[in-house]
């Protein structure tokens, strides 16, 4: 027997703190995004019920247009599974060329996770005791998207990942904020040498 430490966890900060704080408005409710890319086009439903100031964070890039045109920087080939990284990296010069496009001071946000039996997000909180994961909403699935570490509790503002099958050893230590919901063949074929023609909102 085990006590479930995601019911006794008590958040004092909520999404419009962060919201606030970052100057952007806070997208509370699920929004469908679709990647042009040069190897074809994906949809990815972005889960802003549950993560809110990550996909506000995501979409105001979008609207910025700062993934436009940029590579996807890093593929990681492991048996039976791929990480394939995209965005603007914050250490390459291509960030500090286009960072006058954000509408942010920091390269970083909270590392923002939910629990099932949690109203809030957690922010800043990453799982340590493996029993919690069962209580995420949000776990590694083929297609999901999450946003890349920036230290030990913050995600990057800019930098995101996709991994093409479940990964339950990195559940709770990322922000996981969508998933691929149409064209996962796609981002199967893509290489690193591969760009982002453009990222839309659905309307």
């Amino acid at each position: 027997m085990f006590l479930v430490q995601a019911c006794n966890y008590k958040s004092k900060i909520d999404p419009n703190y962060y919201c606030q704080k970052l100057k952007f408005s806070c997208i509370q409710s699920n929004k469908v995004v679709f990647f042009k890319t040069s190897k074809g086009d994906f949809a990815v439903k972005l889960f802003g019920k549950d993560n809110p100031v990550t996909v506000s964070n995501f979409l105001e890039n979008i609207e910025n247009n700062i993934y436009v045109n940029q590579k996807f920087y890093k593929i990681i080939n492991y048996p039976q599974m791929r990480f394939i990284h995209g965005g603007v990296n914050a250490e390459n010069k291509s960030y500090i060329e286009r960072k006058q496009n954000l509408n942010k001071t920091s390269p970083t946000i909270p590392l923002e996770i939910k629990f099932k039996e949690e109203v809030k997000p957690r922010y800043n909180y990453q799982i340590k005791n493996p029993s919690e994961t069962v209580n995420l909403v949000n776990t590694f699935e083929s297609g999901s998207i999450a946003m890349v570490k920036s230290g030990k509790d913050k995600s990057s503002s800019t930098e995101f990942f996709f991994v093409t099958t479940k990964i339950p050893e990195l559940d709770g230590r990322y922000s996981i904020f969508g998933k691929i919901i149409k064209g996962l063949d796609v981002l199967e074929k893509i290489n690193k040498e591969d760009y982002i023609k453009a990222v839309q909102i659905s309307n």
